[in-house]
């Protein structure tokens, strides 16, 4: 095993090792951004967002849903890769600083746990969309609308390889 894959798995953390790491970030006095998906099957756009995350503050945590909570909102067939699988690949990106998985169908409960300074979510998301947009700005911090990158999404990767490989 390589010293770089164990940085990477030191990156996934439990629920409570996230937010004893966003509290010694904060007083530190660094910006914390919080986003959150289900990123099954890595690609550019998800690649786009985590950095552009990343670049509205000095550390990046990100919530990806279990397995069980994928299910729940994608059904049957989710997700493709498993969640432990899905957190070391995000905590592999340079980008990224933690990864924390959460059970629930929406991050709520992990964003009032962590209380970060920045909440980002993608572009195709409507501000009143966004979980935890209230909390956030309750506390001082802020929300913001990630670049969408058209044409790229998880669905489509899908079901161009469904389509491909009934040829």
């Amino acid at each position: 095993m390589t010293h770089k894959s164990l940085l990477s798995r030191d990156k996934v953390l439990s629920r409570q090792r996230a937010v004893d790491a966003v509290r010694k970030a904060h007083r530190r006095g660094e910006r914390v951004v919080f986003t959150n998906g289900c990123f099954d099957l890595l690609h550019i756009g998800h690649v786009r967002s985590l950095e552009q995350a990343r670049g509205l503050g000095d550390r990046l945590v990100v919530g990806v849903n279990t397995d069980a909570s994928v299910r729940r909102i994608k059904g049957d067939g989710h997700p493709i890769i498993t969640g432990r699988q899905r957190a070391e690949v995000l905590a592999a990106l340079g980008c990224v600083d933690w990864v924390v998985s959460f059970r629930e169908s929406t991050p709520l409960a992990l964003i009032r746990a962590l209380r970060p300074d920045v909440l980002a979510k993608g572009g195709d998301w409507g501000i009143d969309e966004i979980v935890g947009r209230k909390e956030v700005e309750s506390w001082g911090g802020r929300v913001v609308r990630l670049r969408e990158i058209p044409a790229v999404r998880t669905s489509l990767i899908v079901a161009r390889a469904i389509r491909d490989s009934s040829r």
